[in-house]
């Protein structure tokens, strides 16, 4: 019998496994991140997205202006240097302006069929030169993808290690009183003094990680760059070509690769974010057996609070192997004061937990007044039953806010007489604004 047992938690256990692995590799698609954008969300990203293609489009415009600007120092005469300079600096404003406008998403955006291999030649700037620059993009891109994911990855650490420190103070500060009574300063001090050390050790690594990305990712452009000078010399030597035509293609090629280096990150967060999605959507899916929206069942009209438990049942779903009640039988009549007496998991706090209808049984009845409470509408239920756990939990409001939270609309009356029946009308009587009190 028990090594039946035995492989029966063996298959469960593998089970579980698999299920978690299955869930880890689960994903949902692009789109269904998108799944409850409204009408005005798409509105937003669509404008959003052209408005930063829009302006992206600003950083390979200015090189060619910027080259346009070289050629002008190169080729004016002393007479007419600064308007043919001043011309071509014009050009900045409006990009400028163009940039803005898309900035601020009240660009319009057409699109036009064009011919691409039509004089392609023509078209395209130092296509010679672009093509040897071409070749280092790979190794830009690498350079910055590898440096923003060690980045982010060292910044991880860092982040769980201070959290984990300031774990440790919230614990102390919260719980004071025990840590003095045991003369515990000193030991949750060093506690926290190893947790900064590791904090300390992980911005160490990430001050080292960020300066080597950084290095390498200079050394590549600074290569780059003494590439393109060297090609790009040979061909004004060699092919006629002009310093301004250079300058573009070197500028447009090194934004080009730096950008692409920076998209790493954005598609790792994608990433992330399907994955994180897919267990989102399975819990927004998940249709609970008690829902608390559920209006339907009945209310009774004369309710008198006669409880009673018929051969219930029970074992909470995330602990299924320990059976809390096994038969458990309890008849409370009417106007009398019950008290639940045992020790520590012996189910005192599943009667109540039953009986509120955070739970069901699985065979048994919990009855109302002699109303199965399943037939029972559960918003009516809950409102009249009051449940004051053994440590309440306060919310930030006054004491009359947190008092008349059990009962919508609820007058100064009735505040008064729930306070006199809680005992705690001498003590709230001695408080300076009493009922407005706001701790």
């Amino acid at each position: 019998m028990d090594t039946g047992k035995m492989k029966e938690n063996q298959e469960a256990e593998q089970n579980g496994e698999e299920s978690n692995e299955d869930d880890q590799n689960q994903k949902v698609s692009f789109y269904k991140l998108f799944t409850f954008a409204d009408r005005l969300d798409v509105i937003m990203m669509i404008v959003g997205t052209l408005s930063a293609i829009t302006g992206g489009l600003a950083q390979p415009l200015m090189s060619v202006i910027f080259g346009e600007i070289v050629d002008s120092f190169g080729t004016a005469t002393p007479d007419n240097v600064v308007g043919v300079v001043s011309k071509a600096s014009l050009k900045f404003v409006y990009l400028a302006i163009a940039a803005g406008i898309a900035a601020f998403l009240r660009g319009k955006v057409y699109t036009t069929d064009v011919n691409f291999s039509w004089g392609l030649r023509n078209r395209v700037k130092g296509w010679q030169i672009a093509i040897v620059l071409l070749g280092c993009i790979p190794l830009m891109a690498i350079a910055g993808g590898f440096m923003s994911l060690l980045m982010a990855k060292m910044s991880s650490r860092g982040q769980i290690a201070y959290a984990e420190a300031g774990n440790v103070v919230d614990q102390t500060v919260g719980g004071i009183r025990t840590v003095t009574s045991f003369t515990g300063e000193k030991r949750a001090t060093d506690n926290y003094n190893k947790k900064l050390e590791v904090a300390y050790a992980a911005s160490v690594k990430q001050g080292r990680a960020s300066g080597l990305g950084l290095g390498v990712v200079m050394l590549v452009v600074f290569s780059t760059y003494g590439l393109a000078i060297w090609y790009g010399s040979k061909l004004i030597i060699e092919q006629g070509y002009n310093g301004g035509r250079v300058i573009n293609v070197i500028m447009a090629i090194l934004t080009g690769g730096m950008s692409l280096g920076q998209t790493s990150p954005c598609v790792n967060a994608f990433a992330a974010g399907k994955a994180a999605a897919y267990k989102m959507f399975e819990t927004i899916k998940r249709k609970p057996k008690i829902d608390p929206y559920d209006y339907s069942g009945m209310t009774l009209e004369n309710f008198e609070g006669e409880i009673e438990f018929k051969d219930v049942h029970f074992r909470y779903p995330a602990r299924p192997d320990v059976q809390i009640f096994s038969g458990f039988s309890l008849h409370v009549p009417n106007g009398l004061t019950a008290a639940l007496v045992g020790q520590s998991g012996s189910g005192k706090s599943t009667v109540i937990s039953l009986l509120e209808r955070f739970y069901d049984p699985h065979s048994g009845e919990v009855l109302m007044d002699g109303v199965n409470i399943k037939n029972l509408q559960l918003r009516w239920l809950r409102h009249n039953i009051g449940l004051v756990g053994q440590e309440p939990i306060l919310f930030v409001a006054s004491m009359k806010e947190n008092i008349a939270y059990g009962k919508e609309n609820a007058t100064d009356d009735e505040i008064r007489r729930a306070i006199a029946l809680a005992n705690a009308a001498k003590f709230i009587d001695k408080l300076p604004q009493v009922y407005s009190l706001s701790n």
